[in-house]
């Protein structure tokens, strides 16, 4: 009886709110407006009177400006997807004459083979019973469906699809591929080791034994992103001018890389930041930056440096050598966004600015592993 008063519970037929702003809703639209218009014109001014629109495109633009880093809206799936259910659609038409009959083998049919081809991509399965019902326009084309209007307007909507999302919906598509470790090794990037792993994710979608609308990655990052929020929390919100170094020492572009090499062994730091009169960054000379420019002669290293430090003009100077551009974070930024940038992405160092531009600091590694270790000391 409890479980019954439950199926009726209104909660469970609510929606669940959805995480677009009233701009992303109306631009989704206008997206799908212009793609779906663009698409139709195309195919009919080149097909002419032959069916020039499949009607599975109206579905599939939601999908693929509302929904763009869904692992239905990627480009396999959507191009694979209508391709094998409109060749299943005309096929089964041809060869099963219940019309009824044929309608249900070409959709069960088509779910089937885009399952078993990872190519699942729902608004699909009405181009395969288009196949079957389409008229007559359809029943004359024959196989040549899948091609046109199938192929023809599937190839115009994801052109206008990566051009929508990518410039203007400011989606990345199709979903970008995870970060890699920048040191070209096997092990994950430090951040990953921690918590959730990949094969942690693998074991709990496939807990569900059904599909989710939802791909390990984009689960993964949003994983990543709650981790940071909390994490943010637990620091009482230190932020970058909480931890970074104040005192620093700075060199001009325009100074000799001779002086350069002698302000790194005094103060024994590893990396100077590159600044202007206005105290703007320039750019960062760290050791490594004298190392890997310097050829594979068999000398020594003390005198290849020192034949780097005897050039002349613009050569010997540190503008030359120097790292450039640099990632900056500003004063108020929450120490939680430097995390990433200092453990996965191989940076050492990041120059803090002021709200006008201007270097107030500098945050290294150290200063973020002192900051971790005394919040979790005081916990």
């Amino acid at each position: 009886m409890s479980s019954l008063l439950q199926l009726f519970a209104w909660r469970r037929w609510w929606p669940e709110p959805m995480a677009l702003s009233p701009a992303q809703k109306i631009k989704a639209g206008l997206a799908a407006l212009l793609a779906i218009g663009v698409s139709a014109a195309v195919t009919h001014w080149t097909v002419g009177n032959a069916p020039w629109l499949a009607a599975s495109m109206g579905a599939a633009s939601v999908i693929l400006f509302v929904l763009p880093a869904s692992p239905l809206a990627q480009p396999w799936s959507f191009v694979g997807g209508h391709l094998v259910s409109a060749a299943i659609g005309v096929a089964c038409a041809k060869l099963i004459g219940v019309p009824v009959l044929a309608c249900a083998c070409a959709v069960g049919f088509s779910i089937m083979a885009m399952t078993f081809l990872r190519c699942l991509h729902p608004p699909a399965g009405s181009i395969a019973l288009m196949g079957v019902i389409g008229g007559p326009a359809i029943k004359a084309l024959g196989f040549a469906f899948v091609v046109s209007p199938v192929l023809f307007n599937s190839l115009l909507m994801l052109g206008m699809a990566l051009i929508l999302n990518n410039l203007w919906l400011r989606h990345p598509y199709p979903r970008p591929l995870p970060v890699a470790n920048p040191h070209q090794v096997a092990d994950a990037p430090p951040l990953a080791r921690l918590g959730v792993q990949a094969d942690d994710l693998d074991a709990a979608l496939a807990h569900y034994g059904e599909l989710l609308d939802v791909g390990r990655d984009d689960l993964a990052g949003v994983l990543a992103l709650a981790q940071r929020y909390a994490a943010a929390r637990a620091h009482h919100g230190l932020t970058c001018a909480d931890i970074m170094s104040r005192d620093l020492v700075t060199v001009a572009p325009d100074s000799s890389l001779q002086e350069a090499w002698r302000k790194l062994r005094r103060h024994r730091v590893r990396a100077l930041p590159v600044v202007d009169a206005e105290h703007r960054v320039l750019g960062v000379l760290a050791l490594v930056d004298f190392l890997k420019r310097l050829d594979g002669r068999p000398e020594g290293l003390r005198s290849r440096l020192m034949k780097r430090f005897g050039q002349r003009g613009r050569a010997s100077e540190v503008g030359a050598v120097m790292t450039s551009p640099v990632v900056c974070v500003a004063a108020t930024q929450p120490i939680v966004d430097v995390v990433p940038l200092l453990s996965d992405h191989g940076l050492h160092h990041l120059p803090v600015l002021d709200d006008a531009g201007r270097l107030v600091g500098l945050v290294t590694q150290s200063d973020l592993i002192a900051a971790l270790y005394s919040g979790v000391a005081a916990a």
